[in-house]
């Protein structure tokens, strides 16, 4: 979608339904289902994961593993281009309409004007 279709409040309505529609509800619920450890130090580093080879800071765990990572971007994938391919029946808001309003990443920011720049 380029800038110059629809206002930053329609692109912003747009980007709330896409990533409900696609992300939100994908096999994400599934990951983030369980239980989430406390931390009384308020930043996990009290937080360690017993298995039989030791310990596991919490920190320094990876909770999605390689398999769940790979479905999960095919997953969404497919969703992201149902969505593309069918926006104008299925741009519609649940829970995400009491989100917060989408803002710019700016890291991605950053690559699009850096790459905006380079067509010129």
């Amino acid at each position: 979608m380029r800038q110059e279709n629809g206002t930053d409040d329609e692109r912003a309505y747009f980007a709330l339904a896409l990533v409900e529609q696609c992300v939100r509800t994908s096999c994400l619920e599934d990951l983030h289902s369980g239980v989430t450890p406390s931390s009384a130090t308020g930043d996990y580093s009290d937080v360690k994961v017993v298995t039989p080879y030791g310990e596991i800071p919490w920190n320094d765990l990876s909770r999605i593993s390689d398999v769940e990572m790979k479905g999960l971007m095919i997953e969404v994938t497919n969703r992201v281009f149902t969505f593309l391919t069918h926006a104008e029946h299925l741009l519609e808001l649940g829970p995400a309409a009491r989100w917060n309003r989408p803002e710019h990443d700016p890291n991605l920011l950053k690559t699009a004007q850096r790459r905006a720049t380079l067509r010129k």
